[in-house]
């Protein structure tokens, strides 16, 4: 959307009180990201009154979700559009500069940007259908990420069903991207500075299996690894059912390709899991991790859980703890259950108390915590390659950086002290010696 609104002639700017326009982007997956997103839409709706703001245009989940609801709710908004109206963003605005009596507007973005009301009724989606976009190497692209990584979109949607999830109502049936769009799409991204490649979807690891192309995931990591500037090529969203042995090898046999798995599994208990509608048990996944770790030495592996579902019981808990124990996750996030209208868990009793929800929570990231402080604490004296964010928001000093095992905000990182910032430029590699660890994070100090 940024992309094809600055084609049109529009400017983008970070002064909300200045924008003519306001896109406000949304989720809408669990109750907490629908409050924020709802809390958003009424920040910006006040510039409307205050400020330059001539427009207030709400996209994403939330809009797909609640449409007609929201601009019922708040009749500031002049445009909702859903998840599959991408390309309406310039009609959404008022059209392209260049047309007769327009003069070019300014659209707010957010320097960190707003993707995250009570729930109404979910507006009737017979009419509209299921949406089907997805963008191409063709489409417009305005980096909302620091230049030196990327998120590139390898497919949208998804065909699973499982309980708890809204997603396939949202965005729609599993569609992959051509392999020859994303390697065209990632080669122009590297020729603007990007180093960092992340690949994301829904069900990465579905990826190609849609168009009848098996082994195909495995394939385009070939071939981006091939791409000249990049440096790191990394995965997110990995359905545990559908990672197969070629995956694996390019992931092992590919220097760019990052060894890093984000597998979420969602519990541990096989009767939760069941109830879940998830495709796998405790053994399997306890088998696929063995394999994983064979096959990629080193790997990384990054999970989230679901604590609170339905029926979920102190013995329930205490598989899901074992098993964090047991596999050693390097990163873990645990996620209270929303009982969520349109899945098919809503038909179930929410009999889990949101105080219970949050107790277990909190059990599970503090024995995770616990293990990753040991383990961190094992590697100080260890030598790595770190890849530089930029300057630490805690010290003007202290420089912000990862490993190639921590993936852009939802990790951990490496905090360089001891050095002068000016140096180290985002988007560059640096030398470091690992000389303490903090919670979740490294202490780390160039090798010069």
């Amino acid at each position: 959307m940024l992309g094809l609104a600055h084609e049109a002639g529009h400017e983008l700017t970070a002064d909300a009180a200045g924008a003519d326009v306001i896109v406000v982007n949304t989720c809408a997956f669990i109750d907490s990201a629908k409050q924020e997103s709802v809390d958003a839409i009424l920040e910006m709706a006040g510039h409307k009154k205050n400020g330059s703001c001539q427009r207030l245009i709400v996209t994403g989940c939330l809009a797909e979700r609640y449409r007609d609801a929201l601009q019922a709710e708040i009749p500031e908004i002049d445009a909702v559009l859903g998840t599959g109206e991408v390309p309406d963003i310039v009609r959404a605005i008022g059209g392209t500069a260049a047309q007769p009596g327009t003069s070019p507007l300014k659209l707010y973005r957010p320097s960190d940007l707003l993707d995250r009301v009570d729930p109404v009724d979910p507006v009737d989606r017979v009419d509209r259908g299921l949406p089907s976009y997805i963008y191409d190497a063709e489409t417009p692209r305005w980096l909302a990420t620091p230049r030196h990584y990327a998120y590139v979109k390898i497919a949208e949607g998804c065909d699973y069903k499982c309980s708890f999830c809204i997603i396939p109502t949202l965005r729609g049936h599993y569609r992959s991207r051509p392999e020859d769009s994303i390697v065209r799409e990632a080669e122009g991204l590297a020729a603007r500075g990007v180093r960092e490649l992340l690949l994301i979807s829904q069900d990465t690891t579905f990826y190609g299996i849609d168009r009848g192309e098996r082994g195909a995931l495995a394939r385009l990591l070939r071939r981006l690894n091939g791409v000249a500037g990049l440096e790191w090529i990394r995965l997110l969203y990995l359905y545990p059912t559908t990672i197969d042995d070629a995956t694996l090898a390019a992931m092992a046999d590919s220097e760019k390709v990052c060894k890093y798995i984000d597998l979420p599994l969602q519990h541990a208990s096989n009767p939760v899991l069941k109830r879940m509608k998830r495709p796998g048990t405790r053994q399997g996944y306890e088998a696929l991790l063995d394999r994983i770790r064979a096959r990629v030495p080193g790997v990384a592996l990054r999970t989230t859980f679901i604590v609170g579902f339905p029926g979920e019981t102190d013995a329930d808990l205490e598989a899901l703890t074992g098993f964090v124990g047991e596999q050693a996750f390097d990163h873990v996030g645990v996620f209270t259950y929303s009982h969520e209208e349109g899945t098919s868990a809503h038909a179930l009793e929410n009999d889990v108390p949101e105080a219970v929800k949050q107790a277990r929570r909190r059990r599970v990231m503090s024995l995770q915590k616990r293990g990753v402080q040991r383990r961190q604490r094992l590697r100080v004296g260890e030598r790595a390659r770190v890849l530089i964010d930029g300057p630490s928001g805690e010290h003007e000093l202290v420089v912000k950086a990862r490993l190639s095992t921590q993936a852009p905000d939802i990790d951990a990182a490496v905090y360089l002290t001891d050095c002068d910032p000016s140096l180290y430029s985002p988007g560059a590699f640096a030398e470091v010696t690992i000389v303490g660890a903090r919670d979740y994070d490294l202490i780390g100090q160039p090798v010069l």
